[in-house]
Parts: structure tokens; C-alpha cells; sequence
């Protein structure tokens, strides 16, 4: 469903039920991959990623998406069947322990998607925005699930090597916006707009993405943005990951006030508090 006067997405559907977006979402992440920048290890074993569901459940995750392939810059390429091993039976675990809560995939590759959402997975969420995989438009059409359209300059091993552009923002808006048109005409309508913050783009570049981010609303969808504990933050901030909740906090509240639809986020009980003090200050609540 479309707002008539703002021609902004107020609803998708997830798992065929068509819900409400005008509130704020909160993703939290899990990654099954040894290597990720932050949290690499951490959900090494079926029990284990339980355990760290459950509590971002507690914490108010309102989706929960699962990654089997790290995305951080310079990290190692690994086969589709790994992908799907690590990925597929936690799915089901998941589903199964939780059957209410909404799993998205953090894949680029279609029959990873196919598979998950098979699986229990209501939403895909591709790093490469199509470009690593063909056929990954045609299948999120043919699933009728919402999609992650992310901007990626290049791929997570070389993505980078000295990303350029004429003007970062009106660059990654034509992309995205020739994208757009694209999918639409083939039938996919539930996108979520995230700019790829930290993929291709540099510290300066990342920050003017930022403070422009309501200029995003042009393209008619959601934004999604992900900060949490990037070098972006930490870098900036002359700290590291393990430092960067108070800095992630900060940049989530420009965004929502920029306004960001879903905060993808390592640390959901936070993330959760700063768009309740969000919504009471708009005068949502």
C-alpha cells in the first residue's frame, strides 16, 4: 500500500500478511559465519544462535536475519553449499522454536534465497542488490517476498579498494532508482531502499549519505539503513567495534529522524530504546 500524498510504502507483506511499517523496525543480526568483523564466532552452534535469538526476542527484535556468508571487506569467498549447510538446517531450528518470527536472509545468491524462504525466511535481504546473481530478481518475484535492494560498489573483496564516484549521492539514488524500475517491471513491488552504508563507499562519502538520507524518499520505499559498529563509526570515533554502541546509538537516531524504516543492528535492546525516545519526541507514541 502507498501514502497518496507522500507516495511513500506504508505496508509489505510478510509471509502473506500485509503489515504496518509506519513504526520503526528493528533487525537484529545473527551471523553463522566465523570471519564477520564484530561478531564472528559468536553463534557457532545450533544452541548457541538459539540462545542469542531468544534473546533479541527479548529485547524486541521485531525480524531477526540470518547470514551464512561474511560480507566485510576483504572477507573470504565460500561456495554456495556452504552457504546453504550453515545456513538451511538453523533456519528450520529457528522457525520451528519461534514460528512467529520473522527471519530474513542475508544472501546474494537466488537458491539460497529459495531455499530459506522455504524454510521459514519471509524477507531477503541481498548485499549485491542483484548484481552477484542473475536470477535473484526472478525468484524474489516468483516468491512474493519483500526484498533488500542494497547499493554495493564492487563486491566484499575488492568493494574497498578506493571507491569512486562523480557525486556519491546522486550516484547511488540513479542506481538504485534505475533498479527500482526494473524489478517493478517484473512484478517485485515489497522493496526496502538500503544506500549499503560502509560497502564501496568511503568514511566521507558514508557520512554525506547520512546527512542526506531523506533524500532517498524520492525512490518511494522504506529505508533501511546498517551502521552498527561499522568502521564508519569507529573509525571516526578513534575506537574500535567492541566501542562503538554509543556511536551506532547516535547515527541511529539521524536516521530515524532522516526517516529510516528499519535499523539492522547488533544490539537490539538499544536500538529498540532510541526509537522509543524517536517516536516520543516525533509524537508517535
Amino acid at each position: 500500500m502507498q501514502d497518496k500524498l507522500s507516495n511513500k510504502k506504508t505496508t509489505l507483506n510478510f509471509g502473506g500478511k500485509l503489515e504496518d511499517i509506519n513504526d520503526p523496525l528493528v533487525m537484529g543480526i545473527l551471523n553463522l559465519t566465523p570471519d564477520s568483523f564484530y561478531d564472528g564466532g559468536k553463534n557457532s552452534s545450533v544452541e548457541l544462535s538459539i540462545k542469542n535469538v531468544k534473546k533479541m526476542l527479548l529485547d524486541g527484535a521485531d525480524i531477526i536475519d540470518v547470514g551464512a556468508y561474511s560480507s566485510r571487506p576483504g572477507a573470504d569467498h565460500i561456495s554456495e553449499q556452504e552457504e546453504l549447510d550453515r545456513l538451511i538446517p538453523l533456519l528450520g531450528e529457528i522457525h520451528s522454536k519461534f514460528p512467529e518470527v520473522k527471519l530474513s536472509v542475508d544472501t546474494f545468491r537466488s537458491k539460497v534465497a529459495r531455499e530459506a524462504i522455504n524454510s521459514g525466511a519471509v524477507l531477503i535481504n541481498d548485499i549485491s542488490g542483484g548484481d552477484l546473481d542473475s536470477d535473484m530478481w526472478k525468484t524474489v518475484a516468483e516468491l512474493h517476498v519483500p526484498y533488500v535492494l542494497m547499493h554495493m560498489q564492487g563486491n566484499p573483496q575488492n568493494m574497498q579498494n578506493s571507491p569512486k564516484y562523480m557525486n556519491v549521492l546522486d550516484d547511488v539514488i540513479l542506481a538504485l532508482s534505475s533498479k527500482v524500475n526494473k524489478m517493478t517491471k517484473i512484478g517485485v513491488h515489497d522493496i526496502i531502499i538500503d544506500p549499503g552504508f560502509g560497502f564501496g563507499k568511503t568514511l566521507e562519502q558514508n557520512y554525506k549519505l547520512l546527512a542526506h538520507l531523506k533524500e532517498f524518499e524520492i525512490l518511494g520505499h522504506p529505508l533501511l539503513v546498517g551502521f552498527s559498529r561499522k568502521s564508519m563509526i569507529y573509525k571516526l570515533l578513534d575506537t574500535d567495534a567492541q566501542n562503538a554502541l554509543n556511536g551506532t546509538t547516535a547515527t541511529h537516531m539521524l536516521a530515524l529522524e532522516r526517516g529510516a524504516k528499519f535499523l539492522r543492528v547488533h544490539d537490539v535492546k538499544e536500538a529498540k530504546e532510541a526509537v522509543k525516545i524517536w517516536k516520543t519526541v516525533s509524537g508517535q507514541v
